[in-house]
């Protein structure tokens, strides 16, 4: 195991200091930052020694849809209103028109601990209306910053539209206290084009609406009735208003283009078998002058990647290789949507039957605010879910090798981040592939343009770095490939 003394924090420091840097743009997908980016990933692969894994190239392309911002037209009893000024939607799928007579107006939404739940009702198909934030939580303290600056809305709302769009519904309402202080906070987002690998006209449409066009809508009703409802019973609070509803959503579409960048070390007695390291290299690029540089989103996993490419190359040019092949992938597109690599799962270039396990790592560089006074720490996501070996041998390496302090917080099935469905590892998963994702958990500068090298913990990156290394050796190295033997998804 030498060989782990070749990952070195200087070199990840070297390597970040250039990614992460202003002239790269914020690496957005399709942009010339991450083609950038996507060319001096390369490069380091070239100079480790690692040949092209097909003919001359390290990429892997793959084209997108990019949707530009377009505010959908939305009309109440045949009275139009105004985007960006009554409600606000984010460009996400193609050209629809939903029309409906009626809709249902289900408090705060599913969640648990809330007072209400979709399965108490068919919404499937259904246009339903929720309110933003969660009851009774209106002040509650942020769990990122730790200070009183927003509801527990911003932490929740993904799951709560995710469990949305489990139950099936097509159009929903989501009512916002204040449409335009939502414009303002997040206006990098609404500028910012939606990439998609298909366009798709199915599936649920969110729009935030003002709460007088909540009151439009649920006419003899109001917005300020139905908070005081649900606050003074407690209890789930269905209603379903007869109301005519139009919704039109045109876009501007245009084609556009990304890569992976790919480095492959063949394996020698079993080569045909294979573990994928990933790490998503793409970030939110640039809003006018400020530049989202994203050290730790995801600039600490991309380095670190190219750190054990090297070791892994270095190890089989002297003579010492892998058994089992090993693909080094820093994808694009994460992001937007995990798109970098959904496309090589659904675009293998080698067979997905014959891959063993993936190890994806994203944000390792920093301290999150329950680890703020020790650095000895990882969160692992996922190891168990699959495989109890690789879950096994992850641990051994561990306690062996690194005695980091492995947490599992975010490995819990009712984990209300849902961590494990938010990254790359997760398109493996969804096709049988064990994994393990290796996480510091989220910090005040997260998707922020505070996001900068200086603040990255490098010591940190390299132990994190070599317990990944030294599972994954001994994952490349066993006589048994790990077997599929549990499913706590």
């Amino acid at each position: 195991m030498a060989y782990s003394g070749y990952i070195s924090a200087d070199s990840m420091s070297k390597n970040l200091h250039v990614l992460a840097s202003d002239e790269y743009e914020g690496r957005e997908t399709g942009k010339r930052g991450q083609k950038m980016a996507a060319a001096y990933i390369a490069d380091q692969f070239r100079l480790a020694g690692i040949p092209p894994y097909m003919e001359s190239t390290y990429y892997q392309e793959f084209s997108l849809k990019e949707i530009l911002p377009e505010p959908a037209e939305v009309y109440i009893e045949r009275k139009q209103y105004t985007g960006n000024k009554d409600y606000y939607n984010y460009p996400e799928q193609a050209d629809r028109s939903i029309e409906t007579d009626s809709i249902m107006f289900l408090g705060y939404g599913i969640q648990e601990g809330s007072y209400n739940d979709y399965d108490a009702m068919n919404v499937r198909g259904k246009v339903v209306m929720i309110l933003a934030g969660e009851p009774l939580l209106k002040d509650s303290i942020s769990l990122i910053t730790g200070k009183k600056t927003r509801s527990l809305w911003s932490t929740y709302a993904k799951v709560k539209l995710e469990k949305a769009r489990e139950k099936g519904i097509k159009l929903l309402l989501v009512v916002v206290d204040n449409v335009a202080k939502d414009l303002l906070d997040n206006k990098h987002r609404l500028e910012t084009s939606a990439l998609k690998l298909e366009l798709n006209n199915e599936g649920m449409f969110i729009i935030y609406i003002s709460r007088q066009m909540a009151n439009d809508m649920l006419k003899k009703e109001t917005v300020e009735k139905l908070i005081q409802k649900i606050s003074d019973t407690r209890k789930p609070l269905h209603l379903e208003v007869e109301t005519n509803f139009e919704i039109n959503i045109k876009n501007k579409v245009q084609k556009v283009s990304s890569e992976n960048v790919l480095a492959y070390v063949e394996g020698s007695d079993l080569k045909e078998e294979l573990i994928v390291i990933t790490a998503h290299y793409d970030h939110l690029g640039t809003d006018g002058k400020v530049v989202y540089n994203g050290a730790d989103d995801d600039g600490s996993g991309t380095v670190a990647v190219i750190e054990l490419a090297k070791t892994f190359a270095k190890a089989k040019n002297e003579g010492h290789g892998p058994r089992r092949s090993m693909l080094f992938m820093t994808v694009a597109g994460e992001e937007k949507g995990l798109l970098g690599s959904a496309y090589y799962v659904n675009n293998p270039v080698y067979p997905l039957k014959n891959t063993v396990c993936n190890l994806n790592i994203d944000m390792i560089g920093r301290l999150d605010l329950k680890h703020e006074k020790n650095s000895n720490y990882v969160y692992l996501i996922g190891s168990d879910k699959l495989s109890s070996g690789l879950h096994a041998i992850s641990e051994n390496a561990n306690k062996i090798y690194t005695n980091l302090d492995l947490d599992y917080t975010f490995n819990d099935e009712k984990d209300k981040n849902r961590f494990y469905y938010r990254s790359d590892h997760y398109n493996f998963a969804k096709k049988g592939i064990p994994v393990i994702f290796y996480f510091n958990g989220v910090h005040a500068d997260y998707h922020k343009e505070t996001d900068e090298v200086e603040k990255i913990d490098f010591l940190k990156i390299e132990k994190i770095t070599r317990l990944v290394f030294f599972t994954a050796w001994e994952l490349a190295n066993r006589t048994e490939r790990i077997l599929v033997d549990s499913n706590k998804k």
